[in-house]
């Protein structure tokens, strides 16, 4: 893959989790590789378009409730010679409620 200008915002935090998705769905066998309080980076095995919306529930600690969000792709490029595609997608909306608890999850555990 070749190598791109950083243009975040926030720190983006390393982890690998499998993103839970419909089955048939572009997020069926999706891998989240990074994750900050404006937005995350997936590996997918489906080309996502440039701009479409989806909504995303994360689900920050065991015990609490999930925080929901709306995503905007910003950017989708291919993985050479594995037939995957890298996306980063930006948080464009919280939903109400969300976004302290978004926050409070990086500058507790993060930052």
């Amino acid at each position: 893959m070749p190598k791109v200008l950083n243009k975040r915002r926030t720190k983006r935090l390393s982890c690998e989790v499998p993103l839970e998705g419909q089955k048939g769905s572009v997020f069926e066998a999706t891998q989240v590789v990074d994750f900050s309080k404006g937005g995350l980076g997936f590996v997918s095995s489906r080309r996502i378009p440039v701009n479409k919306r989806i909504p995303i529930q994360l689900d920050l600690q065991e015990d609490d409730m999930p925080v929901l969000v709306i995503g905007r792709v910003k950017w989708s490029r291919p993985i050479n010679g594995t037939g995957q595609y890298r996306v980063g997608i930006t948080f464009e909306e919280v939903m109400h409620g969300s976004k302290t608890r978004l926050q409070e999850f990086f500058r507790n555990n993060h930052e």
